[in-house]
């Protein structure tokens, strides 16, 4: 039995554990769709056997048709930086003079694997490259994929990229905040709003201007990828049948329709509203009016206040009339310094009367107010439905001149180049592996040997559990009750159901009470002797029971003697407890043998009989076993009872 417990309290501790460990699990990673990664990281070139030390990093190269890449592991040729100023803003803080390195990462570093670092702080930052081939938006998805690592967390900034559309004019050296562009896509924090951008500059048909498409919100948790300060993957894929995904760490935070999921939307109403058209004066809105026809009753009135002195209330016993609330502090001192011209009189603080702290109160007594019954306030007529009442007015519905339909907003501007244009109150923000490609497939295994080597690594550095327990509770300190709640509850039903029983002295002295003197062996085989004497004669009784009546007086007579023999035998036995009561016994059957003998001879018969039975079964006990006197004993006083 002890065994089977020990087997259910491990039980409850490891379901306590595990329900621990998904529930982070599920916390970190609600709502989020995870795709295959596990396959394509079997493909990298890399050895997981290893320690991070052993890792041999290989600069990715790209497995399929590219319309840019970027490493940063070489030479940084191809970015131009920009010379321009931020327009409407301050002279001081408009130009774009952000610096920017290219170094390794501070934790989890792979050797020989470099990025991109924005380093200053409150700074304007402007960087930017023409791609390979542009990319024209036909029958072929686009894919941009890079990485981003918050080395030093972010208070208020952003990381995101932008893809330049192609124009004649277009010059690098002059990119800046108003540069048409034709997506914007990565993170942005500021404050406790943790965004992830995508917008693309949709082209209206009609009038050829370009408006702002936001997609909508993810619904999952950004806040991790923010502070957790490890490298994440961020991946956006348009495909040409107008949907789109936004997928972080390879695993999709956001999807929906250019067509119904972007605010504003692409494709305006047929129909807005009439700017010309007015409400009218006499239109009624109100759904209830006060009734006309209702009257204040004659006894309301309206001047009775609120709240009036309880004239049951008594001045508490010990309350002090002549102690202030407050008296001047007597250990002040006016201070050295002090100026009476310029200061004027000089006069101690006051503090609280010393003297108030053990009575009721000081000061002036008041009555207590309390709630007038007689109040009603002002008086209102009831409301009532309005018989004129319309609804709300709205402005009638117009076609809208500036209707269009565009069923494939995919179709976008061509993109050329891609930028960087950042303000950021954090530094050492880092940048890596860019790519923009048309196959998942190409963006998978170029991740697989940049981000997945990277995302070995860190994990490899992690601490264990424990740490990361300890770690948690101090950002969360209400985390330790948990913890001592999931170790307390398996310890207690450990204690409560594992631990063996005491016994009690109940159990060990029960019998106690039934424990009395043996009778001697002689004695017992003496009465057995004169029992059974008397059950022969009980069977011949039966089988002369039509004999005359003469000769069943007789044997009811021989029975009284026994008894009374019985009887002379049990006073000359030693005395005890046991055979005192076994007298008493006798003495009470022999009364009963004698009310049976002057009634009627068939109740005699069945008297006789049921009581030669029972001493019969009494002598058979006493000589069964060592236990024999006390059972037989213990019999008489049942039958007694």
């Amino acid at each position: 039995m002890h065994f089977q417990w020990d087997w259910l309290c491990l039980g409850v501790l490891i379901i306590s554990s595990v329900a621990a460990e998904i529930e982070n699990e599920e916390s970190m990673d609600a709502d989020v769709e995870v795709e295959d990664f596990d396959k394509q990281s079997e493909e990298a070139d890399v050895d997981r056997d290893k320690s991070p030390l052993e890792v041999v990093y290989q600069t990715p190269k790209p497995t399929g048709e590219v319309y840019f890449t970027e490493t940063f592991d070489g030479v940084l040729a191809g970015w131009v930086l920009s010379k321009t100023k931020k327009e409407d803003t301050d002279d001081n803080i408009a130009k774009y003079d952000g610096r920017w390195e290219v170094e390794e990462l501070k934790e989890n570093t792979v050797p020989g694997d470099r990025g991109l670092v924005l380093k200053s702080v409150a700074k304007h930052h402007a960087i930017s490259a023409m791609l390979t081939k542009a990319f024209i938006f036909d029958n072929k998805p686009l894919i941009v994929q890079y990485e981003v690592n918050f080395q030093e967390g972010i208070d208020c900034g952003g990381a995101y990229i932008k893809l330049l559309s192609s124009s004649d004019d277009l010059n690098l050296e002059y990119f800046f905040d108003k540069t048409p562009y034709t997506i914007m896509f990565g993170p942005d924090k500021c404050g406790e709003d943790y965004k992830l951008h995508f917008i693309f500059r949709h082209k209206n048909p009609k009038t050829g201007e370009y408006d702002e498409k936001h997609a909508k919100r993810p619904d999952v948790d950004l806040k991790k990828f923010y502070l957790d300060k490890k490298t994440h993957l961020y991946t956006l894929v348009l495909k040409p049948d107008d949907t789109f995904e936004m997928l972080i760490d390879q695993s999709v935070v956001s999807k929906g329709s250019l067509l119904e999921d972007m605010v504003p939307s692409v494709n305006p109403p047929k129909e807005i509203e009439d700017p010309s058209d007015k409400k009218p004066d006499d239109w009624d809105e109100r759904p209830k009016i006060p009734d006309p026809n209702a009257v204040k009753p004659d006894d309301w009135d309206e001047d009775e206040p609120s709240k009036i002195e309880d004239p049951d209330a008594v001045k508490p016993e010990g309350w002090l009339d002549d102690e202030p609330q407050y008296v001047s502090d007597p250990n002040a001192k006016k201070p050295k310094d002090w100026d009476e011209e310029m200061d004027g009189e000089w006069e101690a603080p006051q503090i609280p009367n010393p003297k108030c702290e053990t009575a009721p109160g000081c000061g002036h007594w008041v009555r207590p107010m309390k709630n007038n019954p007689n109040y009603k306030g002002k008086w209102k007529a009831p409301m009532i439905d309005n018989p004129n009442y319309q609804g709300i007015w709205s402005p009638r519905k117009i076609p809208n001149p500036d209707y269009f339909e565009d069923l494939h907003p995919f179709k976008m501007t061509t993109v050329s180049a891609i930028g960087l244009e950042l303000w950021s109150m954090t530094s050492d923000i880092y940048f890596d592996n860019f790519i923009i490609c048309s196959e998942k497939e190409v963006a998978d295994r170029w991740a697989a040997d940049g981000w997945g080597l990277k995302k070995l690594v860190a994990s490899a550095n992690e601490p264990g559990m424990f740490s990361q327990l300890v770690t948690a509770a101090e950002d969360h300190p209400w985390l330790w009750v948990l913890y001592i709640l999931t170790l307390a509850l398996p310890v207690g039903l450990g204690v409560l159901f594992c631990w063996p029983a005491k016994k009690t002295d109940e159990d060990i002295d029960f019998k106690k009470t039934d424990i009395s003197k043996p009778i001697t062996k002689g004695e017992l085989k003496q009465e057995r002797e004169e029992l059974e004497d008397d059950e022969i004669e009980l069977e011949e009784e039966k089988e002369n029971e039509d004999t005359a009546e003469d000769e069943r007086r007789e044997m009811e007579e021989t029975k009284r003697e026994l008894i009374k023999d019985a009887k002379k035998m049990g006073r000359e036995a030693s005395p005890s407890e046991e055979e005192g009561q076994g007298g008493e016994d006798i003495d009470d059957e022999e009364e009963e043998e004698n009310e049976v003998a002057d009634g009627s001879q068939e109740e005699g018969d069945k008297s006789n009989k049921s009581g030669s039975e029972d001493e019969m079964k009494e002598a058979d006990e006493s000589t069964g076993s060592r236990d024999g006197p006390l059972k037989s004993v213990r019999k008489r006083r049942v039958r007694k009872d």
